[in-house]
């Protein structure tokens, strides 16, 4: 689907056209908004795809908001979306007082902070869906790789949330970068064209073109429209009409960008000046308007007609330039000499208000050197931007502002900061190279402490190395916290996080030590966080307590502050629910994103949502292309958490060998007891007791709880099944009166089960009954699914052997489902090994019912009813023969030789009570 100028036709694209056509359809019908990403090479025709998506929508009825992306503007946090956002601002009033407030003040429209990230995201829905219950809504973004990252968060947020309103938001970016980093839809990759296509084309836009030469034509655009466009353009008559042969190829993206430089060398001084402060300007500004001569000036036709003869851009209708395609932009800058871009900045900046930031960028750019004024200004700019959330757009305004230092100890500062902003804001590959730039030289002792911390937060994340956090932070924590210290209470708190993230992952004693003597310099949060981490046998108790009391004061409050330090304690007691989660609804820098993103793969594991596995993995992915290396290997980790739960030997071994070196040399044991915790489940799952006790019993005496980093409950139960499996029940008891004396259940809802389960299985023949029931009883007992799927097994298995085949098979079957749905293939065939072995104790006749398919399963019901296979076959659209088919199949399964059988071997429903609880 493109065209030419002034060409509204369109050609190809059908998917992308009908895929679009729905969703405008779906919101004008108020049958549910959508959210689509164009993906795709510069040229190959998003834009022209948003063009024609805003025609159809107008003609509809819908309210239009669009926005792009500049690469002159990336810098500008919430850029864009006040592009978005300026036509429905009056309407602001409607909003509540705090949701105004966070928009008005994320968009610089009024003094103050908003009170969280994630307000910004909430006001700006709430303000759509506003509009939307007026008149159906489109969306559109340009350049989403251009957008800054503050906007492109809030859009990332509506992409996820407007589902339900009449809306559709169509973004379209560049594959390269990570502008799509976290989007939650598969983009939707716009291709080539196809050759038919491409000939339509050309015959549109060039009818005179030679056959050979409409062929070489194509052969080197490649399917690129933009290429098409403009590479017969550029021919001599002669190359087009065919007499003689074409120039040698160019690669296409160098040849296209060379093209429209060709072409700027011959426009007048004049044209090429007010097309390089068009440029400058970006597509959301307004000082490149082409105005009115003064009088005695030459009239504007000198500078507009040999831009618009060029094919370059057009004057639209409010007098300012628009670029035939982001290609021209770039050629036009790539082109100018640097004094020809410093006077085009300070042409912009002189024609912007003081208080307008683009004019401090702009001043900035047009410097000619350092200029101490200016870096201060642009100092003040960056933190104001940083404290709203923008910390990648606040780090690239602290790096001008040291570019412009006149003082080297305040370039030292400023550099010190912008790393420090870079690593919180997703930048981390930026702030390693700025941390080496200040280590070149000396670091002023009033910022030493802030370095440190910086230099912390790039080893732990970026180079996964410890050893600085034990050698700089508690040195940096004393100079903080000292008598007569200027009050850095945030910084604190943040180096306290850091020094306990190192001492939870390596269990070194010297972090243990600082951290309990800064304890009282800290928020009630942090030291939540430090005893839900430090020993949590002997410091947890009451953890999860406490942490939803603040959840719910910070939800209803709407603080946000430091949620962070709250989500790192609830992982300590796997209680990451829905309302923790919420805080973070708009947050925006990866710092934080990253965090939550681990938090919900690990709970997708314990609650049984294992299909978000490939999730873990994808994450991981994503932070690698980040620079944030520590969390790829945690990602990996947690996604080898369910290739463990499923007994994939072969998958957790990849995974073991692609992290095992990198966690070693860092010594972080957090990952290595993990992996050897996995590899035992997995020899649990294929029946290798021995060898799942002989790992755990490595990693903890039975006597005891182990001492140092959380989480020693989850191999705690499994301990117990291997000790029981192998005939160690006196270490079995052991493990479960140290977990008694430790009061492990008064630390959180899974430890209480999981001291619940362990006990039933040990409890004697007498109790054992009323120890199972307890630990079905347990308060929230099916959130853990996996682990009650393996409870009900072993409670199962015990039954059999005692006779109880009735109670037994029942709870074998929920077990079977569970492990069925999870795809735990190992788990599968135990429970089928038990309900073998149950029915031939009770000399019930073998049957595999829940091998059955789902289709099997149907037929066969729809049979014990008595109908025919005429008649089944009816119901379900399908033949007699293939119903009778089906049969042959279903009898051996069920143990079976006829129809009239069919009834009393298939399961009946479970009663809705006793040990089949839900999740509650």
């Amino acid at each position: 689907m493109e065209r030419g100028p002034g060409d509204t036709a369109l050609v190809g694209r059908r998917r992308e056209r009908a895929l679009l056509e729905r969703s405008l359809e779906r919101a004008r019908s108020s049958a549910g908004g959508s959210a689509t990403v164009l993906r795709g090479d510069a040229g190959i025709g998003k834009t022209a795809l948003l063009d024609w998506t805003a025609a159809r929508a107008e003609r509809s009825g819908f309210t239009i908001l669009r926005a792009a992306g500049s690469e002159a503007e990336v810098g500008i946090a919430f850029g864009a979306l006040h592009q978005v956002l300026r036509p429905l601002l009056e309407n602001s009033r409607a909003l509540p007082r705090p949701q105004r407030a966070a928009l008005e003040g994320a968009l610089g429209l009024r003094e103050g902070l908003p009170p969280g990230g994630f307000m910004v995201g909430a006001s700006a829905l709430a303000l759509l869906a506003e509009e939307a219950r007026r008149r159906p809504l489109l969306i559109l973004v340009d350049d989403l790789h251009w957008v800054d990252s503050s906007s492109a968060a809030v859009f990332l947020f509506l992409h996820q949330r407007i589902t339900g309103l009449r809306t559709v938001m169509v973004c379209a970016g560049r594959p390269d970068g990570s502008a799509l980093d976290g989007w939650p839809a598969h983009p939707v990759d716009l291709g080539a064209l196809s050759g038919d296509d491409c000939r339509a084309l050309l015959r549109r836009w060039h009818p005179g073109l030679a056959t050979a030469t409409a062929e070489r034509v194509m052969e080197e655009a490649a399917g690129n429209p933009l290429a098409l466009a403009e590479l017969p353009g550029q021919l001599a008559r002669e190359h087009r009409e065919g007499i003689v042969p074409l120039p040698e190829r160019l690669p296409l993206g160098q040849r296209l960008e060379a093209l429209f430089v060709r072409r700027l060398r011959s426009l007048p001084a004049e044209a090429a000046r007010a097309l390089l402060v068009a440029a400058l300007d970006g597509p959301a500004g307004g000082s490149g308007v082409i105005r009115e001569p003064a009088p005695g000036q030459d009239g504007t036709d000198g500078v507009l007609e040999p831009i618009e003869a060029g094919g370059l851009a057009r004057l639209d209708h409010t007098g300012r330039l628009v670029f035939r395609h982001p290609l021209v932009r770039s050629a036009v800058i790539a082109s100018a000499s640097r004094s020809q871009l410093r006077a085009a900045h300070r042409s912009l900046a002189e024609r912007l208000p003081e208080e307008d930031p683009r004019r401090l960028l702009h001043e900035a750019s047009a410097a000619e050197g350092p200029a101490e004024r200016l870096a201060a200004r642009l100092q003040e700019a960056g933190t104001r931007i940083a404290l709203r959330g923008g910390d990648a757009e606040g780090a690239l305004l602290l790096d001008r502002a040291a570019a412009l230092s006149v003082d080297p100890e305040n370039r030292v500062r400023r550099l010190t900061w912008a790393a420090v902003m870079s690593a919180r804001g997703g930048r981390l590959a930026y702030a390693a190279r700025l941390v080496k730039e200040i280590e070149r030289g000396p670091v002023p002792g009033d910022v030493a402490p802030l370095f440190a911390y910086a230099v912390v937060y790039v080893d732990q994340s970026h180079h996964v190395d410890f050893a600085s956090s034990f050698s700089l932070l508690p040195g940096a924590l004393a100079a903080l916290t000292a008598p007569g210290a200027s009050a850095r209470d945030d910084l604190v708190e943040q180096m306290f996080f850091k020094l306990l993230l190192a001492s939870a992952y390596t269990g070194d004693p010297r972090g243990w030590e600082t951290l309990e003597r800064y304890r009282e310099h800290v928020s009630p949060a942090a030291r939540l966080c430090h005893r839900a981490w430090a020993d949590p046998p002997r410091t947890a108790q009451g953890a999860e307590a406490e942490l939803r009391a603040m959840v719910t004061r910070r939800a209803a409050g709407r603080d946000t502050g430091n949620a962070w330090l709250l989500l790192w304690a609830a992982s300590a007691v796997d209680g990451a629910d829905a309302n923790l989660l919420r805080l973070f609804g708009g947050e925006h820098a990866y710092a934080t994103s990253g965090s939550v993103a681990k938090a919900r793969c690990h709970q997708a594991f314990l609650r049984g949502r294992w299909d978000a596995a490939e999730d873990c993995a994808r994450e991981a992915d994503t932070a690698e292309e980040l620079g944030y290396h520590c969390n790829a290997l945690l990602f990996r980790l947690y996604h080898a958490h369910f290739l463990a739960g499923r007994g994939d030997e072969q998958g957790l071994s990849a995974v073991r060998e692609r992290i095992e070196p990198a966690a070693s040399r860092a010594r972080m044991h957090f990952v290595t007891d993990r992996l050897d915790h996995l590899e035992a489940l997995v020899a649990l799952a294929h029946g290798r007791h021995e060898d799942a006790y002989d790992r755990l019993r490595r990693m903890m005496p039975p006597g005891s709880l182990p001492r140092g980093p959380g989480r020693f409950h989850l191999p705690f139960f499994d301990f117990v099944v291997a000790s029981l499996r192998c005939g160690r029940r006196e270490e079995a008891l052991a493990r479960v009166a140290a977990g008694r004396a430790a009061r492990m259940d008064g630390v959180s809802a899974h430890h209480a089960f999981l001291l619940a389960a362990a006990s039933a299985l040990t409890a004697d023949d007498d109790a054992a009954d009323a120890a199972y029931a307890a630990a079905y009883a347990v308060p929230g007992a099916g959130r853990w699914v996996f682990e009650l799927a393996r409870l009900r097994l072993a409670h199962g298995s015990w039954l059999g052997r005692r006779g109880r085949g009735a109670e037994a098979e029942e709870l074998l079957r929920t077990a079977f489902r569970t492990f069925r749905e999870l795809r735990a293939a190992p788990w599968v065939e135990q429970c089928r090994a038990e309900l073998r072995a149950v029915r031939r104790s009770t000399g019930t006749a073998e049957n595999d019912a829940d091998a059955l398919t789902p289709q099997e399963l149907r037929i066969a019901r729809l049979v014990a009813t008595g109908l025919t296979n005429k008649e089944v076959g009816a119901a379900l659209h399908l033949s007699p023969r293939t119903i009778g088919a089906h049969l042959y199949r279903i009898f051996p399964k069920l143990g079976i030789t006829s129809r009239a059988a069919l009834a009393r071997a298939l399961p009946g429903s479970p009663p809705a009570h006793g040990p089949l609880l839900r999740e509650s």
